[in-house]
């Protein structure tokens, strides 16, 4: 019998950021952080005007109000059908797009903007709904391969098929959907299509560059892409955000509103339940393995790559077996830590040498297993003779290490950093901790660029009308620490010690 994986998502808002921590079986999944309001541009929808149009690459650029000009293939096919599910197509078209210089046209980022090259876009538009992806203008249907039963599978195409208006609109069934009664898929494909008439009506008067639809901010995505009945428990650490989370959790009923819990304690939510440290631990590039052996994990320009080691594993019987056991363990990691970090593009893994090809074979199945519940798309090709692995895997916004980590500018971006925003939201969680074991006041001496930015952006201004209100908090502000260094020193309003440069937060 398989056992059934506890999931839990844990959700939170403050220093201006939106965080999302996925825990499986105790151990952390996913991963993301937007910052407050929403600046991804993933998803939105925009007027945008052709700049250039390059026959030699078959693409277009667009001018959409980004920093930098978007990029449109002229031959796409259809809208990019697997952004939320692996779905399989029912049907589809391919009309190539005739551009010129100057036309005005709407198109969706499909990609972020990536180092010196602006996002990517597709003028073939998607609404995305829990149980639904409406494609207004792609003869398309398809279906999440996730969902198995041919007789289901076949009932919701149907169901699908008749929604359908005209042949220039389609639709792509969610994993989520045989969850769904029939009245309910309707009433989600008909609210979608109107997002769209909305988005139509909008462009006839909007100037370029305006963005006409926005995607869902990052808490809404979660509760949207997330089963009612997989997911245990929702855990909130702010007030705001669980109330207007329960109010859309009533209003859909989709998952039952007991699951929604508002953490109330005195610390930091992702300290107290232990996710700091598994979450830190993502920026290392040494993963240890659960039988003694490891991975490396490099990025590079163009791939990922992971070099397995046995480490401190010796093994029982002889080196094949050995080496075999190391693999398939590390195959499973490896799958887990891809969709942790949110790698994408091409991952090309170095495994320990086999001899046996029944090994290699069973390593591979193993690594194609465990990367089968990811909901990005990933392709994994046979096993080398050199026992080299390489698949690759939808990128899906952002990946973890740009969160938590910046180019060190003392060694010339060879080594990293924590970010200043994860920084501060390790000095938040110390200043919670003190707090909570009773200080009435605390003295915090850090990197100076660290204090200007709390102060300019004002990133404690909520607790400090809250929860902080009759707390004292003082900086005192260093030119020679280093921007991820500080020190917290909890005391009494009246008998802490003050050096004579602190200064009083707010």
């Amino acid at each position: 019998m398989k056992k059934e994986i506890k999931r839990e998502w844990f959700l939170d808002r403050y220093c201006g950021q939106q965080f999302a921590a996925l825990v499986e079986d105790g151990k952390l999944a996913e991963f993301a952080c937007e910052k407050e309001p929403r600046t991804s541009c993933v998803g939105n929808i925009y007027k945008g005007r052709v700049t250039n149009v390059l026959s030699g690459m078959n693409a277009a650029f667009i001018h959409c109000g980004l920093e930098k000009n978007c990029y449109l293939s002229m031959d796409e096919s259809y809208t990019d059908c697997t952004k939320y599910d692996d779905a399989t197509p029912e049907k589809a078209d391919s009309r190539p797009l005739d551009l010129q210089i100057g036309d005005e046209i709407i198109v969706q980022v499909t990609k972020p903007p990536r180092g010196n090259k602006g996002a990517k876009v597709t003028t073939r538009l998607s609404f995305v709904g829990k149980t639904m992806i409406y494609l207004p203008n792609t003869d398309f249907l398809g279906i999440s391969r996730k969902i198995t039963d041919e007789s289901t599978r076949e009932t919701l195409l149907k169901t699908a098929e008749n929604m359908r208006v005209s042949q220039d609109e389609g639709f792509i069934v969610r994993t989520q959907a045989p969850f769904a009664t029939a009245k309910q898929l309707k009433t989600e494909a008909e609210f979608l299509k109107k997002l769209y008439l909305e988005t139509l009506e909008t462009a006839k008067t909007a100037p370029v560059g305006s963005v006409l639809y926005e995607d869902e901010d990052l808490p809404l995505r979660v509760l949207r892409d997330s089963y009612g009945e997989d997911i245990s428990a929702f855990h909130v650490g702010d007030k705001e955000l669980y109330e207007r989370l329960l109010r859309l959790v009533k209003l859909r009923r989709d998952i039952p509103a007991r699951k929604l819990i508002f953490y109330q304690g005195n610390r930091s939510m992702l300290r107290e339940y232990g996710i700091t440290p598994l979450l830190y631990g993502t920026a290392s590039p040494i993963v240890p393995l659960d039988n003694g052996g490891d991975l490396v994990i490099e990025h590079t320009e163009a791939m990922t790559v992971i070099d397995v080691n046995t480490g401190s594993y010796v093994g029982e019987n002889n080196l094949e077996e050995t080496v075999f056991s190391v693999n398939l363990t590390a195959a499973k990691e490896i799958a887990r830590q891809v969709r942790l970090r949110n790698i994408g593009g091409i991952v090309v893994v170095d495994f320990i040498d086999m001899v046996d090809e029944a090994h290699k074979e069973a390593v591979t199945v193993t690594l194609k297993t465990a990367l089968s519940i990811d909901r990005a798309k990933c392709n994994v090709l046979p096993m080398s003779e050199l026992c080299i692995s390489q698949f690759t895997r939808k990128r899906l916004g952002r990946d973890t290490h740009s969160y938590l980590v910046k180019p060190c500018e003392h060694c010339e971006g060879k080594g990293y950093l924590h970010d200043d925003i994860f920084v501060i939201t390790r000095l938040r969680a110390d200043i919670l901790d003190c707090f909570a074991e009773g200080h009435t006041a605390v003295l915090i001496e850090l990197n100076e660029k660290i204090m200007e930015l709390i102060l300019d952006q004002e990133m404690f201004a909520k607790e400090m009308q809250g929860r902080w209100k009759d707390k004292k908090i003082y900086f005192v502000p260093h030119k020679t620490y280093k921007e991820d260094y500080f020190t917290v020193r909890g005391g009494d309003s009246d008998s802490l010690s003050l050096p004579a440069k602190a200064l009083r937060l707010f």
